[in-house]
């Protein structure tokens, strides 16, 4: 041109803007202030829609050059370039650079303040962004169709109802209810409030519909998993619309179908996805990602991402929850460290969120400070979200150090962030630190919800802990009204029961009027704690005739009581009646019924029920561990094991009790050993108690007193009563006075009314013939009125369950069972039997010691099984003890004399006796 005017210059950016030639827009822009060529906030705003185009970093550098320039130029008073550069500014996370720019502006018209809206909730500030449409309407401003779309999708992403209702009323005052965008928006959060009759009455009035339209209603029907009515509005958008579908039609079809039962579905979507040639966008890409996870098909979802011909921060944050989503929180942190090496977009807040809940066990801990330095590098810590995620990692992780750092460096917290440090606290239970927490939270106005007392009556473990803090947060509970939250009530029946306070459980159960299924599962899991699994029974009867409607924790602990009263029949029942309801395939049903027939002695049957190994879960995998544990299997346990880890099962901290259990109950010390050092290094499991009294009662079945003693010593937790009374026990075994009663002093000190630590003490002493200190032992107890547990077998045939004491004449046929046992002894000692009598603790002759051995519980419960148990099925005896050495004998001469195969099950482990020897090769 020969001759340019300022009009040529604006017009010739503005075109090269819109024709995506930026490079050529900004030189134009250099050779304008060369020339002298006054700006224009008409051609400012064209290359502030320029600079969004490019990377996060050169975009925003780019942004703030033209803002300074604006300044320097005097147009910020041009509401034009203003308003782009509110844009700008939103879309790269700059919430404070957008809002001290709104703040410099001269002039604000609803343009201005729409921008200001939408930079702020797009950046998760829909507090901020609501009252800044409450101060425009202070201030006078109109709204335009394009501020009430904005503000009504605003109230419908906070699902706040009155707020909402609030602005559909000014829409209809300002007379733009029938506007197609404004009814679309108020559609939307219609939906988001799950007021769907309002959207479908809104929908149905319309007399204009555009692809917004359609796309709102088949996205609230998503929302609310309505998977039939998503794809018939598909059908009648195609077909009497005549609309097609687009990326958020697609997108919200992607996300219904997001479940295993509607994959099939979800793949159709996918094939039209490509036949519309809409597959290569991010949005439906990012949904296809997460519709494949959440289906648990993680090898699609993985193949979907790495494919996509561009990925955005979303795709990441997807990929990266996918895999927290299913346990795969190595390859979740592996992602984070590529999406840091790329230039997909910087990561959010929700990319931390996310990572951080990879972070969530103890062995993580590292990862988890290592991701907490990326937000503090980031400035993100004043984030809610993320601080919230902090604390829930750390708390997780037991840092419960690291959670109070966090929470008293946050500028701001809710009642989530204080309900995740109470539930850190009552994981640990750690009653003092939780109450503390809770009567922070009171003091600085932050009111608990249903979820801070259940966490606190969680942490409550002891009848201490009832007295100090239990029982007042009870009171608390009854002043505030809370006791009508039924999730509250039924949780202060199992805190009662833990607190070792069952009656008070049972009259607040009784206290209810109208008694939910949750309520009766509360009281039968406190009877089953309480070792009243007769009680739990019949309370299950009970819920039946109320008409209640059974569920899986209920079938659970119905099913786990039946395993502890080894009541095979019922568990039966209980089995055939989870088949009726359709629940035999759920996980905690199928587990605990082969927990229930493992513990009655119905092995074979436990096999039957196991999930293929592929969808086996973790819990299965215990209890088939376990169960081979109890009846001695070592090899069987182990192998098992072995299965488990090498098809990428992670063992938990139940696997490693079972498998140091089947250890030890194999005698297998240096492979229990190695097991036990592999745990952390190897598995990422902490040892806790429980494995640590496995390995005490490894070393001291063996004899290994020396080495057990050291292993207290140097474990990681403070040795408890279990500790104690296996060492006792076994220096019983081999008369070891001096380890015998440092053991019985160290369970002395931790509770001086154990039954248990006396009478193995007493048994201590017999063993070495020390009946002086036997007697006076004995004096000392009926002195604290401490009664010893007496001995107990029981057999159970059809409906009859038969129990003996020792030297029990009481029963209906004691006449036919003390003639089978003479029967059994002259067989036996043809076979050269003769009486251990190292477990005789009286004493008493010879002659007497072996009449007392003779009617042992478990003889006469044997003597019965001969006579009534039909040939040819197996003898089951139940026992309350440990068998003694004489018994064992006995039961293994019965099995081969008689043909029979004998199952006797004690507190401890099972043994099966079959052709004279038995399951756990003698070593129990």
């Amino acid at each position: 041109m020969p001759q340019r005017t300022d009009s040529s210059w604006y017009t010739t950016v503005s075109g090269c803007v819109r024709c995506g030639l930026d490079s050529t827009a900004f030189s134009l822009l250099q050779d304008m202030r060369e020339r002298d060529v006054p700006l224009s906030g008409f051609a400012l705003a064209s290359l502030v829609t320029a600079c969004e185009r490019q990377g996060w970093e050169e975009g925003a550098a780019c942004g703030a050059a033209i803002h300074a320039l604006t300044h320097r130029a005097g147009l910020m008073g041009n509401v034009y370039i203003g308003t782009a550069l509110l844009h700008l500014y939103g879309s790269h996370g700059l919430v404070s650079d957008a809002q001290r720019l709104f703040w410099e502006m001269p002039e604000r018209n609803v343009v201005s303040w729409t921008a200001l809206m939408v930079a702020l909730s797009s950046n998760g500030y829909l507090e901020e962004a609501l009252a800044a449409y409450r101060r425009m309407r202070r201030e006078g401003v109109p709204c335009n169709a394009n501020a009430f779309a904005t503000v009504v999708s605003l109230c419908g992403s906070l699902e706040d109802e009155v707020a909402g209702l609030q602005v559909a009323a000014h829409v209809v005052l300002s007379g733009l209810q029938t506007h197609v965008s404004v009814v679309n928006s108020l559609i939307t959060m219609f939906g988001n409030l799950g007021r769907v009759q309002d959207a479908e009455r809104l929908f149905d009035r319309m007399e204009e519909r555009d692809r917004i339209s359609w796309n709102a209603m088949i996205s609230m029907y998503s929302h609310e998993g309505a998977c039939s009515k998503c794809f018939m509005l598909l059908s009648d958008m195609r077909r009497h619309g005549g609309v097609r579908p687009d990326v958020t039609t697609l997108c919200s079809l992607v996300s219904v179908c997001a479940t295993s039962y509607h994959l099939a579905l979800g793949s159709g979507i996918h094939s039209l996805c490509h036949r519309s040639g809409l597959h290569s966008s991010v949005l439906v890409g990012n949904a296809l990602v997460n519709m494949y996870s959440a289906a648990g098909r993680m090898d699609e979802a993985e193949s979907l991402f790495w494919s996509m011909s561009k990925r955005d921060v979303i795709s990441w944050n997807t990929m990266i929850s996918s895999y927290v989503q299913n346990d795969s929180c190595v390859e979740a942190l592996q992602t984070l460290g590529q999406l840091l090496r790329t230039d997909e977009g910087p990561p959010n807040h929700m990319t931390f969120c996310s990572a951080l809940g990879a972070c969530s066990s103890p062995e993580a801990l590292m990862d988890g400070r290592t991701v907490h330095a990326m937000v503090l590098q980031r400035s993100l810590q004043n984030n809610l979200l993320i601080g919230n995620s902090l604390l829930t990692m750390y708390s997780k992780c037991n840092s419960m150090e690291d959670a109070e750092r966090v929470f008293q460096t946050m500028t701001c917290c809710d009642v989530v962030s204080c309900n995740v440090l109470i539930g850190g606290y009552s994981t640990l239970e750690d009653a003092t630190n939780a109450m503390r927490v809770f009567f922070w939270m009171r003091g600085t106005g932050i009111k608990p919800n249903y979820i801070s007392i259940i966490n606190l009556q969680g942490s409550c473990k002891s009848s201490h802990d009832l007295r100090s803090y239990g029982m007042p947060l009870h009171a608390y509970i009854t002043q505030t009204g809370l006791l009508s939250d039924e999730y509250v009530t039924n949780s202060l029946i199992t805190m009662y029961a833990t607190c070792g306070n069952l009656e008070s459980s049972s009259d607040i159960f009784c206290g209810i009027k109208n008694k939910s299924v949750i309520s009766w599962n509360a009281i039968i899991a406190a009877n089953v704690r309480h070792g009243r699994g007769e009680e739990a029974l019949k309370l299950f009867t009970d819920l039946r005739h109320a008409g209640n409607k059974l569920d899986r924790f209920c079938l659970a602990e119905c099913l786990s009581s039946s395993a502890s009263l080894a009541s095979l029949e019922e568990g039966m029942q209980l089995h055939s009646l989870s088949v009726k309801c359709g629940l035999d395939k759920d996980s905690h049903v199928v587990n605990a019924a082969m927990d229930m027939y493992g513990k009655c002695g119905k092995m074979d049957d436990m096999l039957k029920l196991l999930p293929d190994p592929a969808s086996r879960p973790t819990q299965c995998w215990n209890t088939l561990i376990s169960g081979y544990a109890r009846y001695g299997y070592f090899k069987e346990a182990e192998d098992k094991f072995k299965h488990m880890v090498s098809i990428g099962r992670k063992p938990d901290y139940v696997t490693f009790v079972a498998l140091l259990s089947a250890c030890s109950h194999a005698g297998l010390v240096d492979k229990g050993i190695d097991y036990y050092n592999s745990m952390a290094s190897t598995y990422g499991v902490s040892p806790g108690i429980k494995h640590c009294v496995c390995i005490v009662d490894l070393l001291g079945r063996l004899g290994r007193f020396a080495e057990a003693e050291k292993f207290i010593e140097e474990m990681p937790v403070l040795p408890n009563d279990l500790i104690w009374r296996s060492l006792l026990s076994s220096s019983r075994t081999y008369k070891n006075l001096d380890i015998g009663r440092k053991a019985a002093k160290n369970l002395l000190e931790l509770d001086p009314f154990d039954d248990s630590a006396y009478v193995l003490l007493s048994n201590l002493y017999a063993t070495n013939a020390r009946w002086v200190d036997v007697d006076k032992l004995r004096s000392h107890m009926k002195t604290i009125k401490l009664n010893k547990r007496p001995a107990c077998s029981w057999l159970k045939l059809k409906n009859e369950v038969s129990t003996f004491g020792i030297g029990d004449r009481s029963h209906i046929h004691a006449e036919k069972i003390y003639a089978k046992l003479d029967e059994i002894l002259l067989k036996l000692k043809e076979l050269g039997y003769v009486a251990d009598t190292s477990s005789a603790l009286h004493d008493t002759d010879e002659e007497q010691k072996e009449q007392n051995l003779w009617n042992h519980s478990e003889k006469l419960a044997l003597a019965y099984g001969l006579i009534v148990v039909p040939e040819g099925s197996t003898i089951r005896i139940f026992k309350n003890l440990r068998v003694c050495a004489d018994c064992h004998l006995v039961f293994k001469l019965v099995s081969m004399v008689y043909h029979r195969e004998i199952v006797l099950r004690d507190p401890y482990r099972f043994h099966q006796f079959k052709g004279g020897s038995c399951s756990c090769s003698d070593f129990w």
